[in-house]
């Protein structure tokens, strides 16, 4: 489990593809190796990957045919920045939100603008996740925790949602870097998720107990 607090950017060494099946990424991040061991779990752009070879200040992360589909992992190249972060251990402060590194899609930067030293985004969202985000709900976005400021009417056919972002948000992630046009991984609150799921079987499965042998 993450928290959406980026602790560090690292940047892109190589990116080696199997076709759409798989691809090997090799990063430079000299705070997120110290203590990482083969195997630790570590959120890239938002998305939960492995650690599969380490040497030195650099690791390797493996990602498989559906990481690269759902998210924009399969787009970058040698020399892009990317948000890091390690899981949070057990008893660890929670200072974002519950953010599992299970991407549900990709959004489009539509705007940004500048309102003092903080700056209004909106970006467009796959329409079967709007119905995910609220407003002053939690949004992960490129693996950064931030919360929902506006969003669209439920009927439109292009939905979206804004954020702002604070100057420490805009110097210490990608975010601060991303053009109008730009691709960013989004996850949604899991709590959402989870509700709308048991709310679609409420109706049609027996209540706890029932159906029990005896």
């Amino acid at each position: 489990m993450f928290t959406g607090i980026i602790a560090e950017q690292g940047h892109v060494l190589s990116v080696e593809r199997d076709g759409d099946a798989s691809a090997t990424v090799r990063l430079h991040a000299p705070g997120t190796t110290e203590g990482l061991a083969l195997g630790g779990s570590i959120a890239v752009n938002g998305v939960c990957l492995t650690a599969t070879e380490i040497n030195g200040k650099d690791f390797s992360v493996d990602v498989m045919g559906e990481t690269l589909v759902r998210s924009t992992i399969g787009e970058l190249a040698p020399g892009d920045s990317v948000n890091l972060e390690r899981c949070v251990p057990a008893g660890g402060r929670l200072d974002g939100h519950v953010v599992q590194g299970h991407v549900d899609g990709v959004g489009v930067l539509l705007e940004r603008e500048a309102l003092g030293n903080w700056e209004r985004l909106r970006f467009g969202v796959p329409p079967n996740l709007a119905r995910y985000i609220a407003e002053k709900g939690s949004i992960a976005i490129d693996g950064v925790s931030l919360t929902v400021t506006a969003v669209s009417e439920a009927h439109e056919q292009e939905p979206w949602f804004e954020v702002g972002l604070i100057p420490t948000t805009l110097a210490e992630t990608g975010l601060g870097a991303k053009s109008t046009g730009s691709r960013v991984n989004l996850e949604v609150d899991v709590l959402a998720k989870y509700t709308e799921r048991l709310l679609a079987f409420s109706t049609h499965a027996p209540a706890a107990g029932e159906g029990e042998a005896r």
